[in-house]
C-alpha cells in the first residue's frame, strides 16, 4: 500500500520539476511512511511513497524493467504476482527483486495496456513507456484503490489522492458547485466527477492512456450476472463457495509484516477469520471497536465470540462524541469529498489501534454487496413482486401505505411511500440513496430559490441513469447488487476504508471482493442469494459450520455507530452553530431558514440525521479545502 502521484507534458521539451513532484509527495505523506522516491524524464516526472509489505529490502519504487525503459508507480497488492512469475521467466524476462510490483513492468511488456487482465488484486499504477513516449494509468476492477487525474490544456497530472493534486498550481482547483446536488442526493459522489470541476476519478475496471497529447479511457471489466446453463444443487454451490474463500483469503494474507483482522461481529469477518486460521500457525491478532453510549446495537460481544473461538490475540477500544467530533475536520481532510459515512470515523480509530502491532488488516468488507446481505434487497424485491401482483390495485395500496405512514410517522416506511407508483429500476438510486432526500419537495426545499433554479437534476443523477438503463430488464435483485457494486461501493465504501486505514499507515485488504469471488456470486440463481426472508441465503449455509451459531443466526446490524444521539445531545449546539453560522449560508446554496428547520429538536428525532450529517461534512469540506491552501492542510 503506498500513494502515488505524477505530471506528464504534452509537448516532447516539456519539464516537469523535481520540487513539484516532491510536494504532491508531501501530501501523503501518511500512504508511506517507509520510502519514497522520483524519477524525472522529459515530458514526465513520477513519485512515489511506500509502506513496506512485500520484499522489504529491495521494493524501491519507481522501479524499472532491465534497460530502464519501462517505469512505474504502483499503488496495492497484486495476490498472483507469484503465479505469474515463471510465465515471465519463461519469456526470458530477469526479475532482480521479490515483488509484486516488478511483475506488472514485466507483463506490460508482454501485453501493453492487457496486462491488466492478468492481475488479481487491488491496485492503482502508473506506468511510463520510454520508447512509446506514452503514460498509461489504470485501477483495479472493483476500485479498491482510489485514482485521480487531472487534464490540462497540455497536460495530465494524477494522484492517489485529490491533495496531490492541488499541490501543482497548474491544477485549476475552482469547485463544482453543481456537484453539490449530486453529493446532496447520494450522500457520497458517484461517478468518475468529483467537487472539484477539473479533477476526476479514473472509474474502476478502467484504464487511461496518454500518448502524443491524446488522452484515451478504456474499460477493460464489467460485472456480469450470466446464469449457469446447468444449475448445480446447494451443497455442490456451497463446496465451491468455501473453496474459492480459502484460496482468496489465503493469497490475501502474503506479506512479510504481520497480518491482522478487523472483526465487526458479523458473518463476514468472522468468516475471514476462519479462513486465516485455517492457513496460519502464527499468532492472529484481531481488533474491534464500541462506543460509550447505551442504547446502540455493540458488535463487542459479538466481535469477543469470534476472537475466543479462533485463540487471537483480541484488541478493542471505545470511542465517546467527543473524539467523534474531534476528528471530524481530519475525517474531512483524509476522506477528500464529504461522504455520509459516520462509520469511517469509528474505522480511522480501530485502524490506529491496530497500527501499534500490525502494519496490514483484512476485512470483510464485500460479502453484502457478492451475496447480498441488507434487509433492503430483500424488501425492496419483495416489494416489486407485491407491485407485479397487484398491478391493477397500485393505487389503493398506495392509499393503504399513506395513510399507515400517516399514522405511525416511520421514516422506514416514508422511504419506501415513494416506490409503489415509481418503476425499477429508474427509483433506485444505491442501497443508502434515494431521489426523496430532503422529503416534502425533495431536495428544493432546503436549497435558496437562485441555487435551486440553476441545479440540473438530470447531470446531478446522470451516472446512476446510465447504469439504470444497462441494467433494464434484468432480474430486480441483480440490478440492484450491480447498481451498488459500480457505484456506492467504490465511491462511499472503498473510499472510506482506504483513506481511513491509510489515514495510519496501515493497509486494508478485502478478500471478499476479490473478482473471482464477485464473479462466482453474480452467476449463482438469485434465489441462493436472497430465499424467503433469509439474505445471504448461499453464504450462511456454507459458512454455519464453520462460524459460531450465534453469528450466523443475529440479524444484521452494520456497524452501527450513534451519531443520531450524539447531533441531538452532545454535538447539538456545535452542529447548529455550524450549519447556520454566517460564512455557511453565505455559500449561496441554503435557505437558511430551511435548515434552521431541519436542525429543530423535533426533526432530528423524526429520523433526518442523514440529511444533517451531510450537511455538516459538506460545510466541514468548504472550510478545509475552499478557504486554505494545499500547504496549510498537509
Amino acid at each position: 500500500m503506498c500513494g502515488i502521484c505524477g505530471k506528464v507534458g504534452f509537448a516532447p521539451d516539456s519539464v516537469i520539476e523535481a520540487e513539484l513532484v516532491q510536494g504532491m509527495l508531501d501530501t501523503m505523506r501518511h500512504r508511506g511512511p517507509d520510502d519514497e522516491g522520483i524519477l524525472l524524464r522529459p515530458q514526465v516526472g513520477l513519485g512515489h511513497r511506500r509502506l513496506s509489505i512485500i520484499d522489504l529490502e529491495t521494493g524501491h519504487q519507481p522501479l524499472s524493467n532491465e534497460d530502464g525503459t519501462v517505469w512505474i508507480v504502483f499503488n496495492g497488492e497484486i495476490y498472483n504476482y507469484q503465479e505469474l512469475r515463471p510465465y515471465l521467466e519463461n519469456k526470458g524476462h530477469v526479475l532482480k527483486t521479490q515483488t509484486d510490483t516488478e511483475v506488472i513492468v514485466h507483463l506490460y511488456e508482454e501485453l501493453g495496456a492487457a496486462c491488466v487482465d492478468r492481475l488479481r488484486g487491488m491496485f492503482a499504477f502508473a506506468i511510463w513507456d520510454e520508447n512509446e513516449r506514452s503514460l498509461l494509468l489504470a485501477r483495479d476492477r472493483v476500485g479498491i484503490k482510489p485514482l485521480y487525474y487531472a487534464l490540462g490544456d497540455d497536460f495530465l497530472a494524477f494522484g492517489s489522492e485529490i491533495k496531490a493534486l492541488l499541490a501543482d498550481p497548474e491544477v485549476d482547483p475552482t469547485i463544482a458547485p453543481e456537484m453539490i446536488d449530486r453529493f446532496l442526493t447520494f450522500l457520497y459522489m458517484p461517478g468518475e466527477e468529483t467537487l472539484f470541476g477539473k479533477i476526476r476519478k479514473l472509474l474502476p475496471g478502467h484504464y487511461l492512456t496518454v500518448k502524443h497529447g491524446r488522452v484515451n479511457i478504456r474499460q477493460y471489466w464489467d460485472l456480469e450476472f450470466t446464469k449457469a446453463a446447468t444449475r448445480l444443487t446447494t451443497r455442490q454451490y456451497e463446496e465451491q463457495l468455501v473453496a474459492l474463500l480459502g484460496e482468496v483469503v489465503q493469497q490475501h494474507m502474503i506479506a512479510d509484516v504481520p497480518v491482522g483482522v478487523l472483526l465487526s461481529g458479523g458473518v463476514d469477518s468472522t468468516a475471514v477469520l476462519s479462513f486465516v486460521r485455517q492457513h496460519t500457525a502464527k499468532p492472529v491478532s484481531t481488533y474491534t471497536i464500541g462506543f460509550s453510549d447505551t442504547g446502540m446495537a455493540d458488535e463487542r460481544p459479538y466481535a469477543r465470540l469470534a476472537a475466543d473461538t479462533y485463540g487471537t490475540q483480541h484488541h478493542e477500544m471505545t470511542i465517546t462524541a467527543e473524539d467523534f467530533a474531534d476528528f471530524l475536520p481530519r475525517y474531512i481532510w483524509h476522506m477528500e469529498e464529504p461522504v455520509c459515512e459516520p462509520p469511517a470515523v469509528a474505522l480511522y480509530y480501530v485502524s490506529r489501534l491496530a497500527s501499534q502491532t500490525v502494519k496490514v488488516l483484512l476485512s470483510g468488507e464485500g460479502g453484502d454487496e457478492a451475496f447480498a446481505g441488507y434487509s433492503n434487497y430483500r424488501n425492496l424485491l419483495w416489494l416489486e413482486r407485491i407491485k407485479q401482483g397487484l398491478r391493477p390495485l397500485r393505487g389503493s395500496l398506495r392509499a393503504v401505505a399513506s395513510g399507515a405512514n400517516r399514522m405511525f410517522k416511520s421514516p422506514r416506511l416514508e422511504k419506501y411511500l415513494p416506490l409503489i407508483e415509481a418503476n425499477f429500476p429508474e427509483y433506485y438510486y444505491s442501497r443508502t440513496s434515494t431521489p426523496y432526500r430532503f422529503s416534502g419537495g425533495g431536495l428544493s426545499d432546503i436549497y435558496n430559490d437562485d441555487f435551486a433554479d440553476a441545479v440540473d437534476r438530470e447531470r446531478s443523477v446522470a451516472p446512476m441513469r446510465s447504469l439504470q438503463q444497462k441494467v433494464q430488464g434484468k432480474n430486480t435483485l441483480d440490478a440492484m447488487l450491480y447498481l451498488d457494486t459500480k457505484t456506492w461501493l467504490p465511491d462511499d465504501l472503498l473510499i472510506k476504508a482506504d483513506k481511513m486505514t491509510m489515514a495510519n499507515s496501515v493497509e486494508l485488504r478485502v478478500p471478499l471482493l476479490d473478482h473471482k469471488l464477485l464473479e462466482f456470486a453474480a452467476a449463482l440463481p438469485s434465489d441462493l442469494k436472497v430465499h424467503g426472508l433469509t439474505t445471504k441465503y448461499l453464504a450462511k449455509k456454507a459458512l454455519e459450520k464453520r462460524i459460531p451459531q450465534e453469528i450466523v443466526r443475529r440479524p444484521k446490524a452494520g456497524f452501527p455507530v450513534p451519531y443520531e444521539g450524539w447531533l441531538r445531545k452532545q454535538l447539538q449546539s456545535w452542529v447548529t452553530e455550524v450549519l447556520t453560522d454566517r460564512s455557511t449560508l453565505e455559500r449561496g446554496y441554503f435557505s437558511g431558514a430551511a435548515v434552521r428547520k431541519l436542525l429543530a429538536h423535533d426533526t432530528i428525532f423524526g429520523g433526518r440525521s442523514k440529511e444533517i450529517f451531510s450537511l455538516l461534512t459538506l460545510e466541514l469540506w468548504h472550510r478545509s479545502f475552499a478557504e486554505r491552501s494545499c500547504a496549510a492542510l498537509v
